[in-house]
């Protein structure tokens, strides 16, 4: 399986999950009040996956943010059990975010 970007409703607001090759989703979006708004997240996620300095390693070091350019978090990690497992996972984000297309599950609005 080819990793995706899952764009879905919550409640009345947008948002994406990118999930890997394997099924594991690896990075959720904040949530975005129009569809637009949420592909624009896509599009900057996929932008700065590769770019070390966009990761931003929570205190405790088993969640990790990726931000935008501007310096806004885009998307964040699930919890890790360790350092080691949050760095696996920022590794996950960098090798699936360019190429993974967009599975689109909201209705037209």
């Amino acid at each position: 399986m080819a990793a995706k970007f899952v764009l879905k409703m919550s409640g009345d607001q947008f948002m994406f999950n990118l999930v890997s090759g394997n099924g594991q989703t690896v990075l959720t979006s904040e949530r975005y009040t129009t569809r637009a708004a949420a592909t624009n997240g896509i599009a900057s996620v996929k932008k700065n996956a590769a770019n070390d300095r966009m990761y931003e390693m929570t205190a405790s070091g088993k969640r990790f943010n990726l931000k935008a350019g501007n310096g806004q978090v885009i998307g964040g990690s699930q919890n890790y059990a360790s350092e080691d497992g949050a760095k696996a996972g920022m590794e996950a984000v960098k090798s699936a975010a360019a190429e993974a297309l967009v599975d689109d599950q909201t209705a037209e609005t």
